[in-house]
């Protein structure tokens, strides 16, 4: 459907006579028509975008979804689709008990990336990692600059020039320990590359940091599917760390199956749920007060017959003090291994 215009758009119906719809009846032509200026004048960023959507809405219900549906009548979806994404999330408001738009716009943010394919920008811890990120480059700009500057002004690797060396390290806080190691794998490198050219020494340099930061090689499952199991105390984040290593595996192309083994709690289970619903993996579940051991093998016998990648198995929290609650670790463990041969 092509984006309503200032020369295009027609008054809908009276609000006496409107025809009811999941997504909402269409706005009036005034609201239509500053909406669309809005959106043409802001920068092609979803988030842009959002904030306009959602400006002077404060809390859900028609008029977000009115302009929800316009949101997406602009973007060239089609209307089924808007209908569907606003049932849907509707139902996920109604879930989790949030009115107020500020407690789901950044959810709110990431599905609409998600239904309308458009790249969803960085959250606040992103733009904090960047801010670090800048920070460690221009550290490292410094420390370029200083290596540099100490190989221009030496002619070969002496004492002055591996003391100048350590005063860098130190200076970029790598610690007197650290620094001391460094130094003596790099002079042990040079010796036995027989070199005290200057020239030379970035390369050696270069080979000892690829040593210390080399990426230790991953046992991959033989017979998949692997199994992970999370455990420790209560709130811990053993729910949210499952829904991450689910969305880290799904984007390497992994099918996930997610188990809740947490079964004193039913919000547990109903949390747990959640998350795989919004990341889009699997999800098994027993009723509340089921035995975990029984969660686990059918969940494993699930991931067998239906081609995962990866189970996640939830558990309850606990303390390690908790000996009865140890032993259904290990029971735990025992009926998987069982069902799944390596597991």
């Amino acid at each position: 459907e092509e984006v309503a215009t200032e020369d295009k758009t027609t008054a809908p119906p009276s609000p006496d006579h409107q025809e009811q719809t999941d997504a909402a009846p269409t706005a009036t032509e005034d609201w239509q028509k500053g909406l669309t200026l809005a959106l043409r004048q802001a920068e092609p960023k979803l988030s842009q975008w959002l904030n306009i959507i959602v400006e002077g809405v404060e809390e859900k219900g028609q008029d977000l979804w009115d302009r929800l549906a316009f949101l997406f009548r602009a973007l060239g979806a089609p209307e089924d689709e808007s209908k569907a994404f606003i049932k849907k999330f509707d139902k996920w408001l109604d879930e989790m008990g949030y009115e107020a738009v500020e407690e789901f716009k950044s959810e709110l943010q990431y599905r609409l990336a998600l239904a309308l394919d458009l790249e969803d920008e960085e959250d606040e811890r992103d733009r904090l990692f960047v801010k670090l990120s800048e920070g460690i480059s221009k550290t490292r700009e410094q420390i370029t600059k200083r290596i540099d500057g100490l190989l221009s002004s030496h002619s070969k690797l002496d004492d002055d020039f591996w003391e100048e060396f350590e005063e860098i390290l130190i200076m970029a806080d790598v610690g007197m320990e650290a620094a001391n190691q460094l130094m003596d794998n790099l002079k042990e490198r040079a010796r036995k590359a027989g070199t005290d050219d200057p020239d030379d020494f970035k390369d050696i340099l270069r080979d000892e940091l690829e040593e210390i930061f080399k990426v230790p090689p991953r046992i991959e499952a033989v017979n998949p599917p692997e199994v992970l199991m999370m455990v420790g105390v209560n709130g811990v984040g053993k729910t949210t760390t499952i829904a991450k290593l689910a969305h880290r595996a799904q984007m390497q192309g992994r099918k996930v199956l997610i188990a809740a083994g947490d079964t004193f709690r039913a919000a547990a289970i109903e949390q747990l749920e959640v998350w795989a619903n919004r990341i889009g993996a699997g999800f098994f579940a027993k009723a509340e007060g089921s035995d975990p051991a029984a969660v686990a093998y059918e969940a494993m016998d699930k991931a067998v017959n239906e081609g995962y990648d990866l189970l996640l198995l939830d558990t309850a929290g606990r303390l390690h003090t908790k000996v009865n609650l140890m032993e259904e670790l290990k029971k735990i463990e025992r009926v998987v291994g069982k069902k799944h041969e390596g597991a």
